[in-house]
C-alpha cells in the first residue's frame, strides 16, 4: 500500500493527541492503584488479554472471514482499551479510577502482547512464509506514539495541574471528533474492500462488541466485585483503541483489508456502548456494592 497523508501523517497524529488526553488525566498515583485494586485490575486485564483474542478467534473460524479480516479482527482484540472508555463508564456510574488504571497499564502491556498476538494470527491465518516481521524501526515509532505523548500528557499535569484539568476534557472531545475523521478516512481509503466484506466483517465486529461488553460486565459481578467496578471493566474490553489497531494496519503491516474490521468495530462501538451506558443507568435499583 502506497503511503499517503492518512497513514504518514493523520494516523500518528490522531493517535498522538488520543494519548495526550490520557496522559492529561494520569498521575504515577494511578500506577499506584494496582495495588489498591489488585483483584479488579487483575480481572479486568485477564479477560482483556486472556480472553478477547480468543473470542475474536472462535468468530473469525466461526464465521470464516478472509483471512487478512481476520488478522484485522485479531489486531483490534489486541489492542488496549480506548480512551472515551472513560467518559462511556463515568456516564454509566463506572469506576474511573479503575478505568484509567487498567487503559495505562493495558497501553504499556500491549507494547509484548500485541506483537505476539498479531505475529500467532498472522501465521495461523496466511501462513507463517507469508510473514515478514515488521522492521525494528517500525516497533520503535510504535512504542514511541504510543508512550510519548502520555509522558508529555503527565509531566503537564504534575507541573500545571490546572492547566491540565482544563485542558484535558477539550483534547478528549478533540480525540472523539479526530478518531471519528481518521475513521471516515480510513473508510474512504479503503471503501472497495468494505463494501466488498462489509457483510461478514459488520456481524463478526457487533457479536465481538456486545461479547466483550458482555462478558467484561457478568464475569466481574460473577467473580464478587462492585457493580461500579464490573461497568468500568465492560467499558474498558468492550471500547478497543481503533486509532491504534488502524495505525498498525496501515503503517506496519501496510494492509489497508486489515484496517476494515477496526474501523467498523469504532464506529459500532458508539452507539452499543452508548446504549449499554442507558440500560445501566436505567436498571440501576440500588446503591453499588
Amino acid at each position: 500500500m502506497q503511503s499517503t497523508l492518512l497513514t504518514t501523517l493523520l494516523l500518528p497524529l490522531a493517535l498522538g493527541i488520543i494519548m495526550l488526553g490520557l496522559g492529561l488525566g494520569l498521575a504515577l498515583d494511578d500506577f499506584r492503584r494496582i495495588a489498591r485494586y489488585p483483584r479488579a485490575v487483575i480481572i479486568g486485564l485477564v479477560l482483556q488479554i486472556g480472553v478477547l483474542p480468543w473470542a475474536a478467534f472462535g468468530l473469525a473460524l466461526l464465521l470464516d472471514l478472509p483471512a487478512e479480516l481476520a488478522v484485522g479482527l485479531m489486531l483490534l482484540a489486541a489492542s488496549p482499551g480506548g480512551a472515551t472508555a472513560n467518559i462511556y463508564s463515568h456516564l454509566a456510574r463506572g469506576d474511573v479510577a479503575l478505568n484509567i488504571t487498567l487503559t495505562a497499564v493495558n497501553s504499556v502491556l500491549c507494547l509484548v502482547t500485541l506483537p505476539v498476538i498479531l505475529d500467532l494470527s498472522l501465521r495461523w491465518f496466511l501462513g507463517a512464509g507469508q510473514y515478514i516481521p515488521p522492521p525494528v524501526g517500525k516497533i520503535i515509532e510504535v512504542a514511541a506514539i504510543i508512550l510519548l505523548p502520555v509522558a508529555i500528557g503527565m509531566v503537564i499535569r504534575a507541573c500545571a495541574p490546572g492547566f491540565a484539568v482544563r485542558m484535558e476534557k477539550p483534547i478528549r472531545l478533540l480525540s472523539v471528533l479526530v478518531l471519528v475523521l481518521l475513521i471516515v478516512a480510513t473508510v474512504v481509503q479503503a471503501h472497495q474492500a468494505l463494501l466488498a466484506y462489509f457483510a461478514a466483517i459488520g456481524l463478526a465486529c457487533l457479536l465481538f462488541n456486545l461479547a466483550s461488553m458482555g462478558v467484561g460486565y457478568a464475569a466481574p459481578l460473577a467473580m464478587k466485585l462492585p457493580r461500579r467496578q464490573a461497568i468500568a471493566i465492560a467499558m474498558e474490553i468492550g471500547i478497543h483503541n481503533g486509532t491504534l489497531a488502524i495505525f498498525i494496519a496501515l503503517n506496519v503491516l501496510q494492509n489497508a483489508t486489515m484496517s476494515i474490521p477496526a474501523a467498523v468495530y469504532s464506529l459500532m462501538m458508539f452507539f452499543t456502548a452508548a446504549v449499554f451506558a442507558v440500560w445501566l443507568v436505567r436498571g440501576r435499583r440500588s446503591p453499588d456494592s
